[in-house]
């Protein structure tokens, strides 16, 4: 795969567009109503967004179509993976809490990493929407993106479910955790 370029190699092209066609069949209550052929046009149309999708999958976030929105004529796709992305961890929020660190410092930070993939962070809106497909975060936490006001205090916040609830937290930004990622979404 070449990363300057955004784009991927067909082989990986074709492997990527079957494992998440196998897991579109596999949780149809995700998208109902949604046909895939459609969508893996729209994705074949769009290499960029392709490459960005092959990004979420390599960090183990487990995409998925989780609904269409017909006025920007777009399909979106949310993070599903079970626990917040494996390849996405031990990071603190943006980058001037990555430079803010005077020791200890993560490698990366959740804005930066999405940014470079090509996404977003998942909104707390988006982030309980994706609970309604299921429990996600039983273990893990994961980061959404944080109002301007909260962040300009130095703060961050994040999102878990558990007890059958999703709580919405706050840490400072610089903050990371084995157990926290983040989640993103992608609009193709």
């Amino acid at each position: 795969m070449a990363k300057e370029t955004k784009e991927l190699l067909s082989e990986d092209r074709d492997e990527l567009l079957e494992t998440v066609k196998d897991r579109f069949e596999k949780n149809m209550n995700r998208h109902q109503g949604i046909d895939w052929a459609k969508v893996q046009a729209k994705l074949e149309a769009h290499p960029e967004k392709l490459w960005s999708l092959y990004e979420m999958e390599r960090t183990c976030g487990e995409p998925d179509v989780v609904g269409y929105d017909q006025d920007s004529d777009e399909y979106i796709f949310y993070d599903c993976s079970a626990e917040s992305p494996k390849g996405r961890r031990s990071v603190c929020y943006d980058r001037e809490a990555l430079e803010s660190r005077k020791k200890h410092k993560p490698e990366n930070s959740a804005v930066d990493m999405a940014d470079a993939m090509g996404v977003e962070l998942l909104t707390e809106a988006q982030y309980r929407e994706l609970q309604d497909f299921g429990e996600f975060d039983l273990k893990t936490s994961s980061w959404v993106k944080t109002p301007a006001h909260i962040r300009e205090h130095g703060g961050a916040i994040f999102c878990d479910r558990r007890y059958h609830t999703v709580f919405m937290y706050h840490n400072g930004a610089e903050s990371y955790y084995a157990a926290r990622g983040f989640r993103s979404v992608l609009r193709v």
